[in-house]
């Protein structure tokens, strides 16, 4: 008796699971929220086996997000024209992000320098320091003698 329950709660729970896998992601975490809903030991159980069995970061979500990076620039598309334009394409875009990039760094450099130049002209406008009118003058503690 106990191998044919083992066997039904087996393959109940299988259908369920497979169930929850053909829906998705979604359907675990709506699963997983409703057994915490119905009794918190349920929810608990589910998360735990959605962690143990990598269903958290695997499956549909994960293959879609996968996709995403099948079509690089560099993969060709069977077409030799249109594989020839892209390229040239591509070559013109690199060509003008350096130049722009170029352009970016003088004018970094030329603010720099009109902000250095600033620096030193209004470092030459103002009044002496108190540090150099204080080497005028004599030591508090020197004595001094008539």
């Amino acid at each position: 008796m106990n191998t044919a329950f083992a066997t039904a709660s087996t393959s109940v729970l299988g259908r369920a699971e497979a169930w929850l896998d053909a829906r998705g992601k979604g359907a675990w975490i709506a699963a997983t929220v409703a057994g915490f809903i119905v009794f918190w030991p349920v929810g608990l159980a589910l998360l735990a086996y959605m962690i143990w069995s990598k269903r958290m970061f695997s499956g549909k979500c994960a293959s879609r997000g996968a996709s995403k990076f099948r079509n690089t620039p560099f993969k060709s598309s069977g077409n030799r024209a249109f594989d020839a334009y892209k390229a040239e394409t591509l070559r013109r875009l690199k060509e003008e992000q350096d130049s722009f990039e170029s352009f970016l760094e003088r004018l970094r450099e030329a603010k720099d320098k009109a902000e250095f130049d600033q620096f030193m002209e209004d470092r030459a406008k103002r009044p002496a320091t108190d540090a150099d009118a204080d080497s005028d003058r004599p030591a508090p503690n020197a004595t001094t003698q008539a």
